[in-house]
């Protein structure tokens, strides 16, 4: 443990990434514990449950199970940052909720933890240290080529994380605001990299509608002013229709908006959609992207009549 957080120290990580929790998962990445050398540590791909259960099983660390969020964003992320463990190196396309979600130390940084304990480790540290903004800069691009641009109604063009909902999201608003909302104006996107990709907080406001910067956003809203209809919007490909919890809870959140709610959910494929059409709630609207001129509508007898 003190021989993990010595290396973390040398390579300039700060106090809560040298703290007993980042060295306990530098140990499980490297494939290190007291029976083992740091000239045979590995670089094998883990998952945050792969990491908490090395520690169980070879340093019979009996870590809560509750503590995989902690590893994750106040040790991983960090790493990852830094350019010191790669994250899905393997697919930087995989979705963030994938059981395949893995992370691996770097063979840069490998090459220097094999050297600890050898008069070599401090010249392997100080090339190292040389290196690293090169070395984060270009693992940070790797990532960055798999994010989707996607442009908003209005012309202003983000990027999202690749892969996952992400894709149907990004038809959401390219489609669905084309064929169904053209004056809309997008209020809030929600990313699976960044939460806050898109908050337009001060507008929301003026629909009297005050977020909790802690709770469950739909995926997209998006405000019609025509008309003042709010669309309320969730993407739906492997989970998180509106189904009746959620219209209820939605119903609440958004209780004091002056504007009318829409509430849709949107799925990729009819094949998909069909697997939670017997949970969708009753008063709202569904949508398939590859199918993205109509619509479904589960609102009773308003819409019954002929068609044209």
């Amino acid at each position: 443990m003190e021989e993990a957080r010595r290396i973390l120290t040398a390579l300039e990580f700060d106090t809560k990434r040298t703290n007993e929790m980042a060295g306990r998962t530098l140990m499980a990445l490297a494939g290190v514990d007291e029976n083992t050398p740091w000239s045979k540590a590995t670089g094998e791909r883990l998952g945050v449950r792969a990491i908490m259960d090395w520690m169980r099983e070879r340093l019979e660390h009996p870590i809560a199970e509750n503590s995989r969020e902690t590893v994750r964003r106040f040790v991983l992320h960090q790493f990852v940052d830094a350019g010191f463990c790669l994250h899905n190196d393997d697919d930087p396309s995989r979705p963030t909720n994938s059981s395949l979600n893995n992370y691996r130390i770097n063979p840069e940084a490998l090459l220097v933890i094999r050297e600890f304990g050898t008069p070599d480790f401090e010249q392997a540290v100080g090339e190292y240290l040389a290196d690293a903004p090169g070395l984060a800069t270009r693992y940070a691009a790797v990532r960055e080529m798999t994010r989707i641009p996607v442009t908003l109604p209005g012309g202003r063009t983000i990027d999202l994380k690749g892969g996952g909902q992400n894709v149907l999201l990004r038809d959401m608003i390219k489609d669905f605001c084309a064929y169904f909302i053209p004056g809309g104006e997008v209020l809030y996107v929600g990313d699976a990299d960044a939460k806050l990709m898109l908050f337009e907080q001060q507008r929301l406001a003026s629909l009297e509608i005050q977020l909790d910067l802690h709770g469950k956003f739909p995926d997209l809203i998006v405000h019609e002013p025509d008309k003042n209809w709010l669309f309320l919007m969730e993407a739906a490909s492997t989970h998180g229709p509106i189904d009746h919890i959620r219209h209820s809870e939605l119903s609440t959140v958004f209780a004091s908006c002056t504007a009318k709610l829409i509430y849709v959910s949107c799925f990729p494929t009819l094949a998909i959609m069909r697997k939670f059409l017997v949970d969708l709630a009753w008063e709202t609207e569904a949508w398939v992207a590859n199918n993205p001129t109509h619509m479904i509508h589960l609102d009773g007898d308003r819409f019954l009549g002929p068609h044209r």
